[in-house]
């Protein structure tokens, strides 16, 4: 049922996309009551930005929902494990940016430019997917819905930033190790990339790092099977060949996407370019003779996703390639997060379920 205003919560308020979602849903149209600042213990007391106020941050418990009507986590997967199930059974509805709920059958993912219908299946539980997933998404989506869509081939060069704060402050590290005290880069210390989790840790700084994740079975990363997992169900069409190469580069914000597509049907270039400058949340960026694409450095602090080198394959007819930036933290994840919320609120579908899908621990 509308209501008149919300109550919201952030869950992981002080993370870096935490804290872009509290900007967010400041400058969004909302329309909240309240707003509650969530946390690990650790983090208690600390004030957040809200607009020109702040907010005291509160323990994150299995009792932190009472009165919340949408919930926004995040805090990592294993918190959205827990917690997330409790927010619902409170009567919330929970916006996920963790990968833990992605591929649940139950638990819609969406970008709303792409899906927002998907939200009307809802069983209180919707996932925002990957960052490196949602920019490609809205072109591919443009061209898709008039051309159809067979392949899709996606090679990023991914922002520290995807890694959260401790790594963009490593890489800060290192970059001022080299240029202030002469280290050589082959020198340098690194504890987080390109996986926290994993073996072996290799420095960002003058360095490209083909891995994102850990590596799986098949040797593609599960960042890189994120991407093609994602793209099928968001697009709801299994028959969709998706490979992706993820690569971390020394760009603190802003992930970039070299894409290859082939279409169902051959599309004239002119019409693509078209296509993607009409869609919701994009911004054509092509003009090679004056030197007009898209840089990350640009996409910083804004809400759309940034396309240009738009270009036929020279030679596989109906193949076009293109180059498609966006601020990771924001599109593809603060405002991604916040603009589902939106959405459920214009299609009225903030409310509580009414037979509970996920286990409490």
């Amino acid at each position: 049922m509308t209501k008149e205003k919300y109550n919201v919560a952030v869950v992981g308020a002080t993370g870096a996309v935490g804290t872009r979602m509290l900007e967010q849903l400041y400058a969004s149209k909302i329309p909240y009551d309240k707003v509650v600042a969530l946390a690990s213990a650790r983090s208690v007391g600390k004030k957040v930005s809200f607009g020109s106020a702040e907010l005291t941050v509160e323990e994150l418990t299995e009792d932190s929902f009472e009165d919340i009507d949408i919930a926004l986590f995040s805090a990592g997967g294993s918190v959205s494990k827990k917690f997330a199930p409790y927010a619902v059974k409170a009567g919330a509805v929970v916006v996920d940016n963790t990968s833990y709920f992605r591929q649940n059958p139950n638990v819609p993912l969406v970008v709303p430019e792409v899906n927002a219908h998907a939200l009307d299946a809802h069983n209180g539980i919707i996932a925002c997917p990957n960052c490196s997933t949602i920019q490609m998404m809205l072109p591919l989506e443009a061209v898709r819905r008039v051309y159809g869509l067979k392949r899709v081939i996606v090679s990023t060069y991914q922002a520290i930033g995807g890694a959260g704060q401790q790594a963009m402050l490593e890489a800060d590290r290192e970059l001022r190790e080299v240029l202030n005290d002469g280290v050589k880069p082959t020198d340098l210390h690194a504890d987080i990339l390109p996986c926290k989790g994993d073996k072996k840790h290799f420095p960002i700084a003058y360095n490209a790092l083909a891995q994102i994740d850990v590596f799986t079975d098949n040797d593609y990363t599960y960042e890189e099977m994120k991407m093609t997992h994602e793209t099928k169900k968001i697009m709801e069409d299994e028959s969709i060949a998706v490979s992706a190469t993820c690569v971390r580069i020394p760009v603190l914000i802003g992930h970039s996407e070299s894409v290859y597509i082939e279409t169902e049907k051959v599309a004239p270039i002119d019409d693509v370019k078209r296509l993607i400058a009409e869609f919701p949340g994009t911004v054509l960026q092509d003009d090679v003779a004056n030197q007009v694409y898209p840089q990350a450095i640009e996409a910083v602090g804004k809400r759309e996703t940034f396309v240009g080198r738009i270009r036929r394959d020279l030679d596989v007819e109906n193949g076009i390639h293109m180059w498609v930036v966006a601020d990771n933290l924001l599109k593809g994840a603060a405002w991604n997060s916040v603009q589902i919320a939106e959405s459920l609120i214009e299609r009225d579908q903030v409310h509580a379920t009414t037979e509970m899908k996920f286990e409490l621990i």
